[in-house]
């Protein structure tokens, strides 16, 4: 049990990055949306999915769904657009953070995300990151 004990306080703690977990989906044909038993069926896996991240410390925000209808693009020169920005009919869904040990670990985790089930859906992993005049010691 001592060499237990002496290997744990030996053992180096991992570093968890932050990941954001983008879910996109097709808002916009009305053939890639979900039936009400195919919906009920995803938010069980939805849960058990979040559940699981949650379990393992992983979950870092609990994140968001977004409204596909009270949404607006702004661009440069005050054009606005209503509706959120869709490109190749998918929009972006809702989001979570997650916590990571690497790209490869997040990735992991999003390849279980019951969104990619759906037609016309993808997930997208990016790391979080500090712009450069943020970081701590910047002038």
């Amino acid at each position: 049990m001592g060499q237990l004990v002496t290997a744990a306080l030996h053992t180096k703690p991992v570093t968890m990055k932050e990941y954001v977990l983008l879910f996109r989906m097709d808002i916009l044909s009305k053939k890639a949306q979900p039936s009400p038993a195919q919906l009920k069926t995803y938010m069980q896996d939805w849960m058990e999915w979040m559940n699981a991240i949650a379990e393992k410390g992983q979950l870092a925000s609990g994140g968001n769904h977004l409204s596909y209808t009270v949404a607006r693009v702004l661009k440069p020169g005050h054009v606005k657009s209503e509706g959120p920005y869709v490109a190749n009919n998918e929009s972006v869904a809702g989001y979570i953070i997650v916590r990571a040990k690497n790209l490869e670990g997040a990735i992991f985790l999003a390849e279980k995300c019951p969104i990619l089930k759906g037609e016309n859906t993808s997930v997208e992993v990016r790391e979080t990151a500090t712009p450069p005049a943020m970081k701590e010691g910047a002038s």
